[in-house]
């Protein structure tokens, strides 16, 4: 089940920031080393640690463009973002290939996925360029009163790590389509493909219209989030973050968004066993990514009477899965991303070990020996017995770690699964139209997906309740509510002459 080949690694070359239509050194000249998941001591590049003068040419660089930008007929902007779809498509396995190296994903089972949503997401928004439209009121042959939908100006995109390219796509084509100009601001541990991407939207976008920043986010995203020339920050990542993100930028009454944690319920209904419902399990795990997603069904609620059963398949299934390099094709699960989250992982590995009443049906261990030791690598881990109060059932723990919870009656498994701070994504599993649907609509979580572990699509709405977030993204709706304000314009007629 684990491998670690020798794929080797393009050579060491330096991704410099996108200010103003060009690539650009920090204004302290430092850069810092970007390191391989898969083998901590490989560098694969090196990025400008950016600094706050940085920031300020970035925010100017966009101010700059905006007025020229969002006076294009909206056909010009649809064009645009097709062309750079066009370029991204075509350059497709060099950005799947380069998200391995950076983010320690798969390449099969992740980066190229990834890439490929990348393309479609580009290419949907410069679909509905043209639905940035107000409305006409009947206000009488006196009067025109109707509505205009304005960008909001300079958006800064605060991306994370675990899938960069994914979204920086949910945010920045919606962004542009609207009118808007960007900032991009690259994980510090995965910035490699966003300059890449700035790379390709410059190539095709009037200089300053999207730039990218690189640096510590405690310099730069604070920078950005505080920054009086930044109109809208559009923030992904923890909730730990996210409220600080939140609290800067609301203390200056800034437009924001914010996509968060989650720890989301898996809930199977008797009648739902099948193979299908195995592999959607699978799949809603997000073991393939590590479990490093956001949206992953890490609260596994089965019911009683097929607990046993449900239990060893899906252990059988995930024990399956090959670990090893990402470059690898035959890899299904890569390498976490740091040392920081590998270390989380296992305390709570530690913890779950420790906990009266759990067991680890699989794994339950980091790797001590072996290939594997020399990356950021943890394998499937299955924990039964557990607890809805547990910390491992209560936390996000981000990583490839599902805790297995009994249930017999439907009103307590919607109670446990609403028994949390996140609300951002659900699964529920039955044949029962009834139980299905009516379970659906009683969890609390802006996204529920019914009898499938994927199935996110170009166009639907996405986002979070409680402590997951503020605002959507992906959809027509959420590129009007995040990146454009409304104005009212009223106008007095002059009554219409008989003669």
């Amino acid at each position: 089940m684990t491998d670690v080949s020798t794929h080797a690694a393009p050579a060491i070359q330096d991704y410099p920031m996108w200010i103003n239509g060009s690539q650009t050194v920090s204004a302290g000249s430092q850069w810092r080393d970007v390191f391989n998941p898969a083998r901590r001591e490989t560098v694969i590049g090196r990025v400008p640690a950016g600094t706050v003068e940085d920031v300020d040419r970035a925010v100017e660089a966009a101010r700059a463009a905006f007025p020229a930008w969002r006076g294009q007929h909206f056909t010009g902007r649809a064009k645009a973002l097709l062309a750079i779809a066009d370029e991204l498509e075509a350059r497709i396995e060099e950005f799947a290939r380069l998200t391995a190296l950076d983010t320690g994903n798969a390449l099969r089972t992740q980066a190229r996925p990834e890439a490929t949503t990348m393309v479609s997401l580009f290419r949907y928004f410069a679909g509905i360029a043209g639905e940035v439209k107000g409305t006409t009121l009947p206000a009488g042959e006196n009067q025109l009163q109707y509505t205009r939908l304005e960008p909001l100006g300079v958006v800064a995109c605060i991306l994370p790590w675990n899938s960069p390219l994914m979204i920086a796509a949910f945010k920045i084509p919606a962004a542009l389509a609207a009118g808007n100009t960007v900032i991009m601001k690259a994980a510090d541990d995965a910035p490699l493909t966003i300059l890449l991407l700035a790379e390709v939207c410059n190539k095709h976008l009037p200089a300053g219209v999207v730039n990218a920043l690189t640096g510590r986010g405690s310099v730069i995203g604070d920078a950005l989030a505080n920054h009086p020339g930044v109109d809208k920050v559009s923030f992904t990542g923890s909730t730990e973050v996210g409220r600080q993100v939140a609290a800067q930028a609301g203390a200056r009454l800034a437009h924001m968004s914010l996509e968060l944690g989650g720890k989301n319920p898996s809930i199977v209904f008797p009648d739902a066993v099948d193979d299908q419902l195995i592999d959607g399990l699978l799949m809603a795990s997000r073991f393939t990514r590590q479990g490093q997603s956001c949206t992953a069904g890490s609260r596994l609620f089965l019911h009683e009477d097929i607990y046993d059963d449900v239990l060893a398949r899906l252990t059988a299934k995930l024990g399956a899965l090959k670990v090893g390099d990402p470059l690898d094709e035959a890899t299904d699960m890569g390498a976490v991303i740091n040392l920081k989250q590998h270390s989380s992982i296992t305390d709570y590995l530690n913890e779950g070990r420790a906990t009266p009443g759990m067991t680890a049906v699989l794994g339950g261990n980091a790797p001590s020996e072996g290939a594997l030791t020399e990356g950021y690598y943890h394998l499937p881990t299955v924990f039964s017995g557990a607890h809805n109060e547990f910390r491992l059932a209560q936390e996000e723990i981000f990583g490839p770690v599902l805790v297995a919870i009994p249930w017999r009656e439907t009103a307590d498994v919607i109670r446990m699964a609403n028994d949390t701070n996140y609300g951002l994504a659900a699964y529920v599993w039955s044949h029962n139209l009834d139980n299905a649907l009516n379970t659906a609509h009683r969890i609390d979580a802006g996204w529920v997906q019914v009898n499938q572990g994927g199935g996110q699509v170009v166009g639907q709405s996405y986002g979070g309740y409680k402590q997951s977030g503020l605002g959507r993204e992906v959809s027509l709706e959420g590129m009007l509510a995040g990146f454009t304000q409304t104005k009212q314009i009223n106008v007095a007629l002059r009554g219409v002459s008989n003669g």
